[in-house]
């Protein structure tokens, strides 16, 4: 009686995976904001996981093939300097995380959570002063106060929190 409670591992692996890449990807914007940085393994993780959300759907040729397009796509972009290398390679891993047909709809979210952080920064841009004497304190501060004095630079944004909000948009919207 109490194997029937027991849900099949192929029904749940779909959602486990998406679990993963989102704690995946909340490490990832974060990394993003505090060092500009988005490391391999995170977005080998969220590939991975992506892969065998696929593989339990049934469709990890179409995924791989939507995956490969994006990232001919997003080099692109990196070579003209509109991307990092690190969101290049994020950005292929979260289109393996939705169905194929599903992918525009991940980049226009994605485009738009960018936009939103693009036009955050240049707000802040103008309101933030000139900047206050360094004092010792806490993680969290030093990583807000390095990203005021990157705003008040007009350094590159942190487009792996864009890339995070589009995922979590569109995976949430299509029920995947």
């Amino acid at each position: 009686m109490m194997l029937s409670m027991v849900p099949n591992t192929l029904q749940i692996l779909p959602d486990a995976a998406a679990l993963l890449a989102f704690a995946a990807l909340g490490v990832a914007a974060a990394q993003d904001i505090a060092l500009r940085r988005i490391p391999n393994r995170i977005a080998a993780t969220v590939a991975l996981a992506g892969l065998a959300r696929q593989a339990a759907i049934g469709a990890p040729g179409v995924a791989l093939a939507a995956a490969g397009c994006v990232l001919v796509g997003a080099t692109l972009l990196w070579l003209r300097g509109l991307l990092g290398g690190g969101d290049v390679k994020l950005l292929a891993a979260v289109s393996l995380l939705v169905p194929a047909a599903s992918v525009p709809s991940l980049l226009l979210a994605t485009a738009l959570a960018g936009g939103v952080l693009a036009a955050l920064h240049i707000a802040l841009r103008a309101r933030l002063g000139p900047p206050r004497p360094v004092r010792p304190l806490g993680a969290l501060r030093r990583i807000l106060r390095c990203e005021a004095w990157r705003i008040r630079r007009g350094a590159p944004l942190p487009y792996g929190v864009a890339i995070a909000a589009g995922t979590a948009f569109a995976m949430t919207q299509q029920g995947a």
